[in-house]
């Protein structure tokens, strides 16, 4: 194995994946919500947007795009790692599963306590 500092994103989403798999059905649940509410709300979104590395419009279409690979794979997420990782933190519809994921911890939303350390270790 790699050192942690060596791995991508795609690689470090298939050792959560592997490792936690209890709690993915819950983050994707969480997932889906956020996607939903973020396009949803485009407007509010817009006027209090500050962040100037992301466009507002990019931040939508990276909801959309994780919205389709949803979608597309409902139960192959669940249950495979490499459709996990590949099809959520692959390129830059990476951006908004790691903070979704983050976000996800943030809130306590795990239910599994070794979740949000092991997030923290992979992705913060």
């Amino acid at each position: 194995m790699q050192p942690l500092k060596m791995l991508n994103n795609v690689q470090k989403a298939r050792l959560l994946h592997s490792l936690l798999i209890q709690e993915i059905p819950e983050f994707l649940g969480y997932l889906n919500e956020l996607t939903e509410t973020v396009l949803n709300d485009k407007e509010r979104i817009k006027s209090e947007w500050n962040d100037q590395m992301i466009n507002p419009d990019f931040w939508f279409e990276l909801a959309e795009q994780v919205q389709k690979v949803m979608a597309k794979y409902p139960k192959q997420l669940y249950k495979s790692t490499n459709v996990f990782a590949d099809q959520l933190f692959d390129g830059y519809t990476a951006i908004f599963t790691i903070h979704g994921l983050t976000q996800y911890v943030a809130l306590s939303k795990n239910t599994d306590p070794k979740f949000k350390p092991a997030v923290e270790l992979l992705f913060t």
